[in-house]
């Protein structure tokens, strides 16, 4: 199985949306929570590229980047192969 990586915060509807869709594909994540900021949120900024929002999503430490880009994946049938990897 992969490893999947999430950087989220306490009160993101989107972090809970991704985390979901995870779960629903039966697969097991690391959580970080970045809510308070530090040094967990800056190492989220460097892997992420200065992205500084969250979700943050990384899968076998490729940055596949937030929510949005997560359900695009899955609707081009291209999230499960990355998964399964």
């Amino acid at each position: 199985m992969a490893n999947i990586e999430i950087y989220s915060s306490f009160t993101c509807p989107f972090c809970h949306r991704a985390k979901s869709l995870l779960r629903q594909k039966g697969v097991e994540f690391t959580e970080h929570n970045v809510t308070l900021g530090g040094p967990l949120k800056e190492a989220m900024i460097a892997r992420a590229d200065g992205r500084r929002t969250v979700p943050q999503i990384f899968i076998d430490d490729q940055h596949i980047g937030g929510f949005d880009d997560l359900y695009a994946l899955d609707n081009a049938g291209k999230l499960d192969p990355l998964l399964q990897a």
